[in-house]
């Protein structure tokens, strides 16, 4: 049995099943609330046992399936708590693990990859893999030259799996959002179908992978790995010794772990841009590794620095930075112009020209997304960014209508899902971050008088 699935057809009724398992759940829970069973114990049962059909499908899958599931996964902190509980163990799994392929697989590759005589450069690898991901997975080994490697290697079929299940998933996206109510995972597929080529090429990642590590190499608080070796379907990076990732600190980790890690996570996406010209655009926790305290470099607090992993997804930026717009609309809204916002939101094309707002609409709805700015620090949690949701998602609320009002422009798109996953991470992570200042030194246009 190949270790991904290629048939088409067999994965595509693999995903076309998520929906009728959770009728059939609902149906029998139905039955079960006529015949006296207590309605919430009920709705718990259907929740976790869809959970687990639809996450654990996704991770088997990997490819576009598993992608997806990543994608949603940092969005578990807007759920409602009665949604989350039962959801939170099957997402947060996604971000830190997927099945593996076989050791006969990955050496096939290697060879097809690297030539016959791979051996001679990887002188020592390990077949076990020490990560697994969508469309790849990671092994330890040692080069010729003696460093400690990660050999990157893409699952063959990788591409046609990919492109099936988000062809699959835009189609059933109705069903799908249904497992994270308020996300649209249309978008979301879209997003992922246009970069898909993209993350196919290893040699893309190894190029942007490179651009991060030589600007950070002596980065006191990141990491990154220099690149040893790219073709089209492997990578070879300098191996990055973590005790665990961000998606293991937001289950297990202490709230002084959680600051720490958190300011160096959200100041390293924010500085991507400014350094490389890139955007580091795959925030989700398991890309940021923890490092092993180093006496000599952790400072006061007795923490270490921060690994950061996958460059398949970045967006280059044509300005090199991120575009000043964001940051010059954040500081007209800090001093409360609204009709200087309004203005300037038209003006970028985020409301259409026929389209009507009034500034003190915009106002209620702008305001609270502005709170983090406000404050010397901030504390994210799940209960703020819940508000956030149920504001811009519950037709009662008046943000819904001004959602419908709004338009992203499509130069945005990456740029808004990174924003709003990192803060969806800071939010998993309970993190009290100083925001403010993060966004004064690196936010081109948000500190200009």
């Amino acid at each position: 049995m190949p270790d991904l699935p290629r048939r088409t057809v067999a994965r595509t009724a693999r995903l076309a099943a998520l929906p009728l398992g959770f009728a059939g759940r609902t149906a029998v829970g139905m039955g079960r609330r006529i015949g006296g069973a207590p309605a919430d114990a009920v709705m718990t049962e259907v929740q976790q046992r869809t959970a687990e059909q639809v996450f654990r499908t996704l991770g088997e899958l990997k490819g576009g399936a598993m992608k997806m599931g990543q994608a949603m996964s940092i969005f578990e902190s807007a759920l409602p708590e009665e949604i989350a509980g039962p959801y939170r163990a099957q997402l947060t799994r996604l971000q830190d693990y997927a099945p593996p392929m076989s050791a006969g697989v990955v050496r096939e590759v290697l060879a097809r990859e690297l030539g016959p005589r791979w051996r001679k450069m990887l002188v020592e690898f390990d077949d076990n893999p020490a990560a697994a991901a969508s469309i790849g997975q990671v092994h330890r080994g040692r080069w010729a030259d003696g460093r400690e490697v990660a050999v990157k290697v893409q699952y063959p079929g990788a591409g046609e799996a990919l492109r099936a299940d988000l062809r699959q998933i835009a189609r059933l996206a109705k069903t799908v959002g249904g497992v994270l109510p308020g996300i649209d995972v249309r978008a979301l597929v879209d997003e992922l179908q246009e970069r898909v080529t993209e993350e196919l090429d290893y040699r893309l990642e190894a190029e942007a992978q490179e651009a991060f590590a030589v600007e950070f190499d002596s980065d006191p608080d990141v990491f990154v790995p220099h690149v040893v070796a790219g073709t089209r379907s492997v990578l070879v990076s300098e191996w990055v010794e973590s005790r665990s990732s961000l998606a293991r600190l937001i289950a297990e980790g202490s709230q002084q772990e959680r600051d720490h890690y958190a300011e160096r996570y959200v100041r390293f996406l924010f500085a991507g841009p400014a350094r490389t010209g890139m955007l580091h655009a795959d925030p989700h926790p398991g890309n940021f590794r923890i490092l092993p305290q180093d006496d000599g470099d952790a400072g006061s607090s007795g923490l270490g620095g921060l690994g950061v992993v996958d460059y398949g997804a970045v967006a280059r930026l044509p300005e090199r930075e991120l575009p000043r717009s964001i940051g010059r609309l954040m500081r007209i809204a800090m001093l409360d112009d609204y009709d200087e916002v309004l203005n300037s939101l038209r003006h970028e094309g985020f409301i259409r020209p026929h389209i009507r707002i009034d500034p003190a609409e915009l106002r209620d709805y702008l305001g609270p997304f502005i709170e983090p700015a406000r404050t010397e620090r901030f504390k994210f949690s799940r209960a703020w960014m819940r508000g956030q949701f149920q504001r811009l998602n519950d037709p009662r609320e008046p943000g819904y209508t001004m959602t419908l009002r709004l338009n992203l422009p499509p130069s945005y798109l990456l740029i808004h899902r990174v924003w709003i996953g990192g803060i969806g991470v800071l939010c998993q992570l309970e993190a009290e971050a100083p925001f403010r200042d993060i966004l004064d030194s690196s936010l081109p246009g948000f500190a200009e008088d």
